[in-house]
C-alpha cells in the first residue's frame, strides 16, 4: 500500500472558531437569547398642552377650594374625582408663566409694629431691675445679686446679695427701695425681663400696687 493512500486527513479547525469577537465573552457555539438593555429607551413624551388646555388648567387652579393648595395637592384631588388635566410639574410651569409661583396660603397681614420704649425725663420715673448669678468662693456655690437701677441717672437705687433666687426676696427689695426713694403710686414704671421671679404673682401684685 502506498503511503498516504486510504487515509483521510481531517481539516484543521481554525483557531478563531468558537471565540467571541468581544473580549471577556466566551461563545458557547449556539445561539443565545439577547438580554434586555439596561437602559431601555423611554417612550415618547406626551404632547404639549394647547392654549385652551392651559387656560382650563389655570381656571382649575384658580378655584376657591384650591387657593391654599399646592399643585401636587390639586393633582391628587382631581385624580380622586376621576379627572386628569396635567401633571403637577406642568401645573407649576403654567403658574410660573402666569407669574403666580409664590406662597398660595393666606397669611395674616402685620401692621406696623413699633418696639416699645421707656423714656425717663427725670429720676425715679423708670427703674430697671435684674438678678445676676455669681460664683462663690468654693466649687458649686453661688450667690444671687439683685440690682435696681434708675435708667435716667444710671444710679443703683437698691441692691441685695442672697443665697437663692426668690420672688419674695425680690418683692422685699423693691418695697424697701420704694420707701427709701419716697415713691408714690402712679409715679414709677418698673422694667424687667421675663425671668421666673419677674413674672411671679408676688412681684406682679406689687407692680399693680405701684400703678
Amino acid at each position: 500500500m502506498e503511503a498516504g493512500k486510504g487515509l483521510q486527513r481531517t481539516p484543521a479547525r481554525p483557531r478563531h472558531a468558537g471565540r467571541s469577537p468581544f473580549p471577556g465573552h466566551r461563545s458557547t457555539g449556539g445561539s443565545r437569547p439577547l438580554r434586555p438593555s439596561r437602559n431601555p429607551r423611554r417612550g415618547p413624551s406626551p404632547p404639549a398642552l394647547s392654549d385652551g388646555e392651559r387656560a382650563q388648567a389655570l381656571d382649575v387652579l384658580h378655584e376657591e377650594r384650591f387657593w391654599n393648595a399646592s399643585p401636587y395637592h390639586v393633582h391628587a384631588v382631581l385624580l380622586d374625582e376621576g379627572r386628569y388635566i396635567c401633571s403637577p410639574r406642568t401645573m407649576y410651569r403654567i403658574l410660573s408663566s402666569a407669574g403666580e409661583v409664590k406662597e398660595r396660603r393666606n397669611h395674616r397681614s402685620r401692621s406696623g409694629y413699633a418696639k416699645p420704649e421707656l423714656l425717663a425725663t427725670s429720676p425715679n420715673e423708670v427703674w430697671s431691675w435684674d438678678i445676676t448669678k455669681l460664683k462663690g468662693p468654693i466649687k458649686w456655690s453661688y450667690f444671687y445679686l439683685y440690682v435696681i437701677m434708675d435708667i435716667f441717672s444710671r444710679y443703683v437705687v437698691g441692691w441685695m446679695v442672697a443665697h437663692r433666687e426668690a420672688a419674695t426676696l425680690a418683692r422685699r427689695l423693691i418695697e424697701e427701695t420704694c420707701r427709701k426713694q419716697d415713691i408714690r403710686p402712679w409715679q414709677l414704671t418698673v422694667h424687667a425681663d421675663r425671668g421666673p421671679s419677674m413674672k411671679s404673682k408676688s412681684v406682679g401684685q406689687l407692680m399693680d400696687a405701684l400703678r
